[in-house]
């Protein structure tokens, strides 16, 4: 794989007085701590352009003129050093037209700092699914190029880098775009390596609610059909126009794979299609992307599909099989498993569980916690 040989550089900077950093360091460049709270004029929040499970991202200025999107660590995502820079090491090794550009790292004192390229369009979450608070217009074309776009990125890390990253969090805020509109997969920086072949169970779920696999919200089970299934998710969300989750809807709406299921069974799909498109797409086109988009999230993981199908799929390349198309894993089918259990066991949760929430965006919550608790639990939680 290609390094970036002009922004992963051996640094003299101040940042470079550890020897525990000299060593486990490779082609990546450091940034001080005081060179980015300057680019971002400490960490003013007026540059501050996003928030999530990870941190938080701000706009900054480099000293040498360029703008990067600065992500500063919580404190729950930080790491040893050696850690850290393995994962660093990993990530700046990676380059994809639809993964984000790592420009370097921050590794000073307590401080965790990423330094990514900056999007000019911002995340799917703001624009897209923003409810009209931006002027893009995405058309059908740009739509698919999106799905598409995505589809591949994905495909990538599943089965071209070695060893295979989880991304563990797909979801329309971590799909940034730039200024032509081609989405960038961001935050996979922070994902999990898995060996090739191999089936890890996480002793931490991280992910965010409507998007989660049911094998990894319930029982911590990660692979990459679980990305596979937030993918399903996410491709439904860009046909629709809509988030996976609207509270402010009729109830038999309110959950997108629900509705989706349910208007495929009446061969209705096209009803789903986001209404401001005017009646301007190719209806054939839409309704095999949202079979597709129940293809990925099928409940059973075998079931689903790898990436390099999806893409095939989506371009044309292979068919879709109505015929495997089986009901996914809903919401609601969690909600009465949590109905289930309550009756079945009188562990206290706050004793039996622990779980952190915090927003990440208007749409969606991004959680970590342990793998005894029951997704259904989180949801309500949540909402």
């Amino acid at each position: 794989m290609t390094c970036f040989p002009l922004l992963f550089s051996k640094s003299s900077s101040s940042a470079r007085h550890d020897p525990e950093i000299d060593e486990g360091i490779h082609n990546v460049k450091l940034y001080s701590y005081k060179q980015l709270r300057n680019a971002t004029e400490k960490f003013s929040p007026a540059n501050k352009i996003g928030e999530g499970g990870f941190g938080s991202v701000y706009k900054g200025r480099l000293k040498d003129g360029k703008v990067a999107a600065i992500k500063v660590l919580s404190a729950e995502s930080r790491q040893g050093v050696k850690e850290f820079l393995t994962e660093i090491n990993v990530i700046s090794e990676i380059e994809h037209e639809n993964l984000v550009k790592l420009y370097g790292c921050c590794v000073e004192k307590n401080n965790r700092i990423l330094v990514y390229n900056y999007l000019e369009n911002n995340s799917l979450s703001q624009t897209l699914l923003g409810g009209g608070h931006n002027s893009l217009y995405f058309d059908w074309g740009t739509r698919c190029k999106i799905c598409i776009g995505v589809a591949r990125g994905l495909a990538y890390l599943h089965e071209e880098v070695r060893p295979h990253i989880v991304h563990r969090d797909i979801k329309a805020s971590n799909i940034l775009l730039d200024k032509d509109l081609t989405p960038k997969i961001s935050d996979f920086g922070l994902a999990k390596l898995i060996p090739a072949n191999m089936t890890h169970v996480s002793t931490r779920v991280a992910g965010t609610l409507g998007y989660l696999a049911p094998e990894y919200a319930i029982g911590g089970k990660l692979t990459r059909k679980a990305d596979i299934y937030s993918f399903g998710v996410l491709l439904a969300e860009i046909i629709s126009g809509r988030c996976n989750i609207n509270s402010r809807l009729p109830i038999e709406e309110q959950f997108l794979l629900e509705r989706t299921w349910d208007l495929y069974e009446r061969k209705e799909l096209v009803e789903l299609v986001d209404i401001s498109l005017n009646g301007e797409f190719d209806a054939e086109q839409a309704c095999k992307f949202l079979k597709i988009s129940l293809l990925c999230t099928q409940e059973s993981p075998k079931l689903r599909p790898s990436m390099s199908s999806v893409v095939k799929m989506l371009t044309g390349k292979m068919d879709v099989n109505d015929s495997k198309i089986t009901k996914p894993a809903l919401i609601s089918d969690f909600m009465d498993l949590k109905v289930r259990r309550n009756e079945e066991s009188s562990i206290d949760m706050k004793n039996s569980s622990m779980y952190t929430t915090s927003s990440s965006d208007n749409h969606d919550s991004t959680m970590s916690f342990a793998t005894t608790t029951t997704f259904a639990a989180i949801y309500d939680e949540s909402m």
